[in-house]
């Protein structure tokens, strides 16, 4: 069995200093375990949930663990007394991969049709304006060592909100725009063209069995690599930035499709 890796999901921004501060302390609690720190746009429990089940369902991986926190702590609008927030919560996958997050919005959305178990976690989410570095580690390297007593009462998933059919789930390095809709979802025939508009700026593309099926500057709505037995959707601008061309897409986005 190889050493436990946990993989680390959480909006703090890409070099923050506080994956350092997490890190150490799951790496205080679990010497042996390997922690891959992997930043989110801020606030965004849409990317969350879509990294989360991007790596909660690949199928070759053993003794991986995933703990997220992207907390909003838009639960209660109100002042929040001693920097209350949502709830930390448990679930185990149909494939036995096991996830400790916060539970905000779409953090679950997209493994929810996957959850075998799912459960509020035994530990204090207040007292700390830092709960992924002060409060939950503990219960993180509970999951780890296969110690029960972090898992709490059972919670229902089908209370899981669905992700929103038609946003920007992720915006990848070269600007690709990872989206929420289904391969399945699709009746354009190959080579159609199509509209994409996002707010007040519209483009021509083409529906394409492949993102590179297009020429150069030109513009594809295609079969992404995400999305695992059913994948996602890109709007692929080859040459540059879809993300860009469109004036700065962001995580969340929504955006419309038509055929031509």
């Amino acid at each position: 069995m190889p050493q436990p890796t946990i993989v680390l999901i959480a909006d703090y921004g890409t070099g923050d200093a506080s994956f350092t501060e997490v890190t150490l302390q799951l790496q205080t609690l679990i010497p042996e375990a390997v922690i891959l720190p992997q930043s989110v746009p801020a606030f965004s429990t849409l990317a969350t949930g879509f990294l989360t089940y991007q790596i909660a369902l690949t199928p070759n991986l053993v003794n991986i663990y995933l703990y997220t926190n992207t907390a909003p702590r838009i639960e209660d609008t109100k002042a929040q007394v001693n920097n209350r927030g949502e709830k930390l919560v448990y679930a185990k996958l149909k494939n036995g991969r096991e996830i400790i997050g916060v539970n905000a919005k779409y953090c679950f959305s997209f493994v929810k049709p996957h959850i075998e178990a799912f459960h509020l976690v035994n530990i204090e989410n207040e007292g700390s304006q830092f709960r992924s570095r002060d409060k939950y580690p503990k219960a993180v390297s509970q999951m780890v060592k296969k110690d029960t007593s972090f898992i709490g009462e059972a919670m229902n998933p089908t209370l899981i909100p669905d992700f929103p059919p038609q946003s920007v789930a992720m915006v990848d390095g070269y600007g690709n725009i990872k989206t929420t809709i289904r391969r399945s979802e699709v009746t354009f025939t190959p080579g159609q063209k199509l509209i994409i508009s996002f707010k007040n700026t519209s483009h021509e593309s083409y529906f394409t069995d492949g993102t590179f099926n297009v020429p150069h500057g030109s513009l594809s709505f295609a079969q992404g690599s995400s999305g695992h037995e059913d994948r996602f959707m890109e709007i692929f601008y080859r040459g540059a930035s879809a993300a860009e061309l469109f004036g700065g897409v962001r995580v969340e986005d929504e955006f419309t499709i038509r055929g031509l």
